[in-house]
């Protein structure tokens, strides 16, 4: 049964700071199906209000604890996210399993390590965590300010090699698989018996995709097309609400599509970048999308570079 809001508040205050209380975004969970629940974050840019988890995170209880999948950005961050998951169960966090190397997918890892849980990543994905490390926690402080004081590093201590791992914990299965897209190290949580996936940030919804200047769009359409061939029926996107494959296919995959197929094509013919983009600056079947306007043509610019690099 899920405890009332005042339970969260009060769970809260018990593992955070005086300054976690100041914060306005408490984070709720919501049931996907049986025993897998979400955590959906907001839209927007990370803040002091948010702690930075402006992304998607969520949970499996199993008959052994929970399963966590992504720690927050920062030490409170990962404060709010135990709230939530105690407002549904009383078991323990066992696991937390990091979907990606990018702040807010693994930066609270040390909060839930003071607990006892395990933190689990592929290694490729550990490995990036320790690579931009102090360059996240240096970016962080321009957004959070004094609410990342207590945020430790702790790059995933149990690593798993390969790039497609299946682990099981209290009857339950999940398959960790890399897809290297949005952000290096980026992966994602296949749940078999529920058909759930845990996208990580391979998938957006309800706002555009993000290509940064190390996101692969190359990769994006490959891996959208992997996760497609496992038909699942609920997904759990890195951003926006929890959706079905329709709706990731119309807002993530499509425009993977159109980056490669219409952008990344121009650029293998060598036409002037400036034309390219100009010519495909409006695009109807994404408009409606939260940041359309601010990240589209720096998305067509990076997808371009990808290409032409080749």
């Amino acid at each position: 049964m899920v405890r009332s809001l005042p339970f969260v508040l009060l769970a809260l205050l018990t593992w955070a700071s005086p300054l976690a209380a100041a914060a306005e975004y408490i984070p709720k969970a919501e049931r996907v199906v049986d025993n897998v629940w979400a955590i959906v974050g907001p839209l927007g840019q990370r803040s002091p209000d948010n702690d930075g988890l402006n992304a998607n995170y969520g949970f499996v209880v199993t008959r052994q604890g929970v399963i966590l999948i992504d720690s927050g950005a920062s030490q409170l961050g990962a404060q709010k996210l135990a709230a939530a998951v105690r407002a549904v169960t009383p078991q323990p966090i066992r696991w937390v399993i990091n979907t990606g190397s990018q702040d807010h997918r693994w930066l609270g890892n040390a909060g839930f390590a003071e607990q006892g849980a395990q933190i689990i990543a592929l290694a490729r994905t550990a490995e990036t965590q320790a690579q931009y490390a102090e360059q996240q926690m240096n970016s962080l402080k321009g957004f959070l300010g004094e609410r990342l004081a207590g945020t430790q590093p702790l790059p995933a201590p149990q690593r798993l090699n390969g790039d497609d791992v299946q682990l099981r914990l209290g009857g339950e299965t999940l398959v960790l698989r890399y897809t290297d897209t949005h952000y290096p190290g980026d992966a994602w949580v296949w749940l078999p018996r529920q058909r759930v996936v845990f996208s990580g940030d391979l998938i957006y919804v309800d706002r555009l995709l993000g290509v940064l200047p190390w996101s692969s769009v190359k990769n994006g359409q490959r891996a959208f097309a992997a996760l497609k061939a496992l038909k699942p029926k609920h997904i759990v996107p890195g951003h926006g609400r929890v959706c079905d494959l329709d709706k990731a296919q119309r807002e993530s995959g499509d425009y993977y599509d159109f980056l490669v197929s219409k952008v990344g094509a121009a650029a293998r013919e060598m036409e002037p970048m400036s034309e390219v983009l100009d010519r495909y600056a409006d695009l109807p079947a994404f408009r409606h999308l939260e940041n359309y306007r601010d990240l589209h043509r720096a998305n067509m610019n990076r997808a371009f570079t990808e290409f032409e690099a080749q």
